[in-house]
């Protein structure tokens, strides 16, 4: 099959940008400057605005376990943000048809037909010609973990050579964390300062040196608005993008498997000698309460069932992730530390329901 007949879009060239930051920096102004500027480059563009197509309730379930408020875990916001993909690669193959959406898509769907409604009839432009005009999409979000911005990449490659990706455009205004949730506080339905906080935290910028499909990137560093140089940045930045197509996704499915298989097996190792050790700490400090043999069994027992559940879900939710490739310099202390730090927290609870018991 040819590559134009596999991706139907063998039209034009088009380009996924991400945009990442804190909430509050710019962003959504960018998106606007951008799209002028590649109005008058002659493109396609449109905006893909996270908080409009995701349902707010989306967003209200997103604070998990030991009320970490982005908990990169299997929630139901991280499956509305797959959606939106979701409706990117639909797109991408059926441009024509503006309504037809991936079954079981609960994105908003008048926000994401005004997204697209620019693609099919851009102003200015020779619609005869519309079809050979480049695509540029600005996904418009934080982005902060490395493995969001590596599932915009794999939808890219998907679509290769035909379809490039600015794999990260970054803009983090300089002005200081007061300044950003000053300005949050202000909007008319301001994000959660602890949100901020906890974002500030976890953020994990464009690394080039240790994620090879992040090499387009851009850094955006300012105290006032974006100036006309760094406008004319991230123009050139988008179209050596458009110019310089990715090279195509070749089928190494048993190669992806295995090295799935091995990072999860590596994670869950880990995550389990952690647990152990917090199991042991947890039956030292009962033994220091004084708690009675009785307890001190249930105890045992109940951490070790909670340990064998915790690593049996971890398992499974790794193998279920999508971006848990060879391509991907896969950060296993990071992923073991975040995932430990939940069974953490019902260690906690167990200890101190036995310790409450006892008493």
């Amino acid at each position: 099959m040819a590559a134009e007949e596999k991706a139907g879009v063998g039209r034009a060239p088009a380009c996924l940008c991400v945009l990442c930051g804190l909430p509050a920096t710019g962003k959504s102004t960018l998106a606007r400057t951008v799209l002028s500027a590649a109005a008058q480059h002659g493109w396609r563009a449109t905006v893909v605005p996270y908080d409009d197509l995701i349902p707010e309730h989306a967003f209200q379930t997103r604070a998990v376990e030991d009320g970490v408020a982005l908990q990169d875990v299997h929630t139901e916001w991280k499956l509305h943000r797959h959606a939106v993909l979701q409706c990117i690669e639909q797109f991408m193959k059926k441009p024509e048809v503006l309504a037809e959406l991936p079954s079981k898509c609960q994105i908003n769907r008048a926000a994401w037909e005004q997204c697209i409604h620019t693609l099919l009839q851009p102003e200015g432009l020779d619609h005869s010609c519309a079809d050979r005009t480049p695509l540029l999409f600005l996904l418009d979000d934080n982005f902060y973990y490395p493995s969001m911005r590596y599932e915009v990449y794999q939808l890219a490659r998907k679509f290769a050579p035909l379809v490039e990706l600015l794999s990260q455009l970054s803009l983090q205004i300089h002005w200081g964390l007061e300044s950003c949730i000053s300005r949050n506080q202000s909007r008319s339905e301001p994000i959660p300062t602890e949100v901020i906080l906890e974002m500030v935290k976890r953020l994990e910028s464009p690394n080039p040196q240790k994620n090879p499909w992040e090499t387009k990137s851009i850094y955006l560093n300012t105290t006032d608005n974006l100036s006309k140089c760094d406008i004319q940045k991230v123009m050139e930045l988008i179209s050596s993008a458009l110019s310089n197509p990715l090279s195509p996704v070749e089928d190494n499915t048993e190669q992806k498997e295995a090295a799935r298989l091995k990072c999860a097996s590596s994670v869950v190792h880990q995550a389990d000698q952690a647990c152990r050790r917090l199991i042991s700490e947890a039956m030292k400090t009962a033994r220091e309460n004084q708690v009675s043999s009785g307890h001190m069994r249930s105890l045992a027992t109940q951490l070790n069932e909670s340990k064998a559940t915790f690593l049996h879900n971890l398992r499974k939710q790794l193998l279920q992730e999508t971006s848990l490739t060879q391509e991907e310099d896969f950060d296993v202390e990071r992923v073991v530390k975040r995932a430990v730090d939940v069974f953490n927290h019902e260690k906690k609870e167990i200890l101190l329901r036995i310790i409450n018991d006892h008493k």
